[in-house]
């Protein structure tokens, strides 16, 4: 049986983050305080570490991608395909139109007999 990840509204996980943040020092460790907090909110502990090192990321305070750049990029690759697309159904549809304009080989009729 598959357990699907709840979805967790904005204000939720920035509220739950900024916990963790404010109260990291009142642990021994940010897994500690993940643990602790997570806890209390009804959170797992690996989701709100996610949660925190990517806002770490974001504020600049720890190397990686940033949200923006993460969503930049995946839009950027669902134009890409969509381009990709595009020009897959330009090329057939080139294709096609120029063997409509090649004259065809027909079978030359007899010559008519007088």
């Amino acid at each position: 049986m598959s357990i699907m990840p709840k979805r967790y509204p904005a204000e939720v996980k920035d509220r739950a983050v900024r916990m963790v943040l404010e109260h990291q020092d009142d642990y021994p460790s940010l897994r500690a305080a993940c643990v602790g907090i997570g806890d209390q909110l009804g959170i797992s502990r690996e989701s709100l570490r996610r949660w925190v090192d990517q806002a770490r990321v974001d504020a600049g305070a720890k190397p990686g991608l940033s949200s923006g750049e993460a969503e930049e990029i995946k839009a950027l690759r669902a134009e890409n395909k969509r381009l990709r697309e595009a020009n897959e159904i330009l090329r057939s549809a080139s294709i096609f139109f120029a063997r409509e304009l090649v004259p065809r080989e027909r079978e030359v009729p007899p010559p008519r007999q007088r």
